[in-house]
């Protein structure tokens, strides 16, 4: 009988790309979510009956032991990026992080992977980040030997960071952003997932690995930089902090009035205190170079989706031909 493991928050945009790895490698994957239902996509990952979508919700303890039971490695990418209805921060990045951690040992799981962020500090001032750090060491405290891995902004074909701003170059010529001069290092999601199959593996040693790509670049290149490969000229404006976090209190206080029916998915004041923040590798950090992994550069992969946002879409790279012939007449 192949290895079993559990992957909570399994269908989401990392969490799929280690179920595939994962069904690749032979193993029987159980992806442990909030909605089967709507995370059936993963079962063609491996043959039939390899890949199976459960249910399960990191705020109980019930669902989570029947989730981890007879699972061999358990990996948590459970995590979200503002607070809607119950899930709030601190229950889902802390105490759902603890719990996942507790119940894994437990069950007797030999190894826990646990994905966390750049940023994670159990001292911030933004709710965020602190549920990161709590959730880090409450994840240790339960699980000493767990592979904890700090990852900076994601990028890929699922992302929410450069497909929405690719997005919002369709509504005019400005594009708004927070924190222009903020530095990040993306990082592939696949080289997140490789980094991820090592520790399922037992071929990483445990710890905190802090993952970002070969680049280095403000907000503001990284907009130039997608501007360019969807080929739109757009205005980049930065908003200062002190105006970014009275508009991101008027979005979360809409959500509150709206009684939760507006989800502000727009800015928070939380986002407003993160983006004020480097998020790159800090130096002394394990991270790719200590597991052998070499990551991938963003331009090649960022051509291969962003393509839907230029002028042309499908048909841009026949246009541009086009025009070249009809400059030559």
């Amino acid at each position: 009988m192949s290895n079993l493991v559990t992957i909570f928050g399994g269908s989401g945009f990392v969490g799929r790309y280690i179920a595939r790895r994962m069904a690749k490698q032979g193993w029987r994957v159980r992806v442990a979510v909030r909605r089967p239902n709507e995370a059936l996509f993963v079962r063609p990952y491996g043959v039939v009956g390899q890949v199976e979508p459960v249910l399960a919700n990191i705020r109980d303890d019930d669902s989570v032991r029947a989730a981890i039971h007879g699972a061999d490695v358990v990996v948590n990418c459970v995590g979200i990026l503002s607070e809607r209805g119950k899930n709030k921060f601190n229950l889902v990045q802390n105490h759902g992080a603890a719990r996942v951690a507790r119940i894994a040992a437990e069950e007797g799981v030999s190894r826990l992977v646990h994905l966390s962020a750049i940023g994670a500090d159990p001292n911030s001032d933004s709710l965020y980040a602190d549920s990161k750090g709590d959730g880090e060491a409450a994840v240790l405290a339960a699980f000493p030997t767990a592979m904890i891995l700090r990852p900076s902004i994601v990028f890929g074909a699922e992302d929410q960071f450069f497909n929405r701003f690719a997005a919002m170059t369709r509504m005019g010529p400005i594009l708004p952003v927070v924190g222009a001069a903020t530095r990040f290092q993306p990082v592939y999601v696949d080289d997140v997932a490789k980094a991820a199959v090592l520790g399922i593996l037992g071929q990483a040693k445990p710890g905190i690995y802090e993952l970002g790509g070969p680049d280095v670049e403000t907000f503001r290149d990284l907009m130039a930089r997608m501007l360019r490969i969807i080929r739109r000229r757009r205005l980049v404006i930065n908003v200062p902090f002190p105006v970014a976090m009275v508009m991101g209190g008027a979005f979360d206080l809409l959500q509150v009035a709206s009684l939760g029916l507006f989800h502000n998915g727009l800015l928070t004041r939380d986002q407003v205190r993160n983006l004020r923040r480097d998020n790159v590798v800090a130096a002394g950090r394990m991270g790719f170079a200590d597991l052998g992994i070499e990551p991938v550069a963003m331009d090649p992969v960022l051509e291969d989706y962003l393509w839907p946002f230029r002028p042309g879409g499908q048909y841009s790279d026949i246009k541009v031909t086009a025009q070249h012939l009809r400059d030559q007449e």
